[in-house]
């Protein structure tokens, strides 16, 4: 591709993002599915371009605003040209030159924005906090408060783009063997610091190029995601519940600590996505799961097996404000329940899935979010109203509760909680 296609291409994702009420990703993965003609090098310049402007999204939106440029997909990306990628005017001209596969050549309003921008910074000492931070005005006090005087410094490290993790399967491999066929084929990787089974690799390969994923060797799962599987901490031979499983990623990790001993059932009320994940499954060497599709939280099914697990995951729907970094688009698109219904959504799914848990067995609440109310404040919540449920602690270096920053331990944000029932007591009907 031309440099102008490429630009054209990245400003077709940009509008279509805007537009859609469906996940960047998502999109982007059509979009290059219905082009095969695009090769790897253009897909990766289109994407890196994508994202950048998506990750610097409210500070373009002040430029804009600045310059009275009407606000639009097309003027962030002209903002990012020359703000991001210091390109002069001359170039951008170039590569809006209104061609057969090129943006449409730029106006006399664009032309005069570009020329009062040109050579400047993306920031300015003028932009409030939450344009700086790149965070939606709702939710930058709850952040502030969280932080404190480091809540700039966590909201730059959610303006990074995020590392590629591997989690290796230990049923089929081990760390060192995967580290080092990586490396000997030049992947820059090394040993994750906090999951037993994590990779890092620090950049961003073609998946192709990495034959063990599809041998089951791996799977791509990022080390906070993986660190909660080691919080449920499930035992070869018990019977344990994802209760919201999802694509079944924690569920693999679950599996592959259990050794293939044991039953796992996995639950969620997306019955599609738990079929799709049965390839994975059956990949990765592992049968003894369970796919159970549910109607809700309440489905009949976990009144009729109450009492009857050793171990409950419920990683619950959540913001997913601790995958910013991953996903820049979910800033600024409600793509699902607002926070209110969420935070009544997350009890119901705790509390009916606690019916589950045996006298003596464990409860592990997790959510990739980083709002307290999602999080610390949904646990005393829960314990206040299950006395028969205690706090164990499994976070870092003691503390109660796992919880994992960007800026602090290099994952994303993600949060987990630890109960055990007490032995001797009854299950809530």
């Amino acid at each position: 591709m031309t440099p102008a296609a490429r630009t054209q291409a990245t400003l077709e994702l940009l509008e279509s993002i805007h537009l859609a009420m469906r996940p960047a990703d998502a999109l982007t993965s059509a979009y290059f599915r219905a082009r095969r003609f695009i090769g790897s090098k253009d897909r990766a310049a289109i994407s890196t371009r994508l994202y950048a402007v998506m990750r610097h999204q409210a500070r373009l939106d002040w430029w804009i605003e600045k310059h009275t440029l009407d606000k639009n997909p097309r003027a962030r990306l002209l903002a990012w040209l020359a703000l991001g990628e210091k390109l002069p005017l001359r170039a951008i001209d170039e590569l809006c030159s209104g061609g057969k596969y090129g943006a449409a050549a730029l106006t006399d309003a664009e032309r005069a924005f570009l020329r009062r921008i040109e050579g400047g910074t993306i920031e300015h000492s003028a932009m409030p906090d939450d344009v700086r931070a790149e965070c939606p005005p709702e939710s930058i006090e709850a952040f502030k408060k969280k932080f404190g005087k480091n809540f700039m410094r966590e909201m730059r490290a959610m303006q990074e783009p995020a590392p590629l993790d591997l989690r290796v399967n230990a049923l089929k491999s081990n760390r060192e063997e995967i580290l080092g066929d990586l490396q000997k084929h030049g992947f820059n990787a090394k040993a994750c610091e906090l999951s037993p089974w994590g990779i890092r690799i620090f950049e961003r390969p073609n998946l192709n190029d990495l034959p063990m994923l599809k041998q089951g060797l791996v799977e791509i799962q990022d080390e906070g995601s993986q660190m909660v599987a080691l919080v449920l901490d499930a035992k070869p031979g018990e019977r344990v519940v994802d209760f919201c499983a999802g694509a079944g990623g924690k569920t693999l990790a679950i599996g592959a600590t259990m050794q293939n001993k044991g039953r796992i059932v996995a639950c969620d009320i997306l019955e599609g996505r738990l079929k799709r994940s049965s390839e994975r499954f059956r990949r990765a060497g592992l049968h003894n799961i369970e796919i159970k599709p549910l109607s809700s939280e309440r489905d009949p099914w976990v009144k009729k097996h109450k009492g009857g697990f050793d171990r409950v995951l419920t990683d619950a729907p959540c913001s997913g404000t601790g995958t910013w970094r991953r996903n820049p688009d979910a800033r600024w698109h409600d793509l699902g329940p607002g926070l209110v219904k969420l935070l009544k959504i997350q009890a119901e799914i705790l509390d009916s899935a606690a019916r589950l848990v045996k006298p003596g067995g464990v409860l592990v609440y997790a959510t990739c979010s980083l709002l307290p109310d999602e999080n610390e404040n949904q646990i005393e919540a829960f314990l206040a109203s299950h006395p028969e449920f205690t706090l164990d602690p499994c976070g870092l270096n003691g503390a109660d509760y796992l919880s994992l920053t960007p800026a602090q331990n290099g994952t994303d944000g993600f949060f987990a909680a630890r109960m055990k029932r007490a032995a001797t007591q009854g299950v809530t009907p």
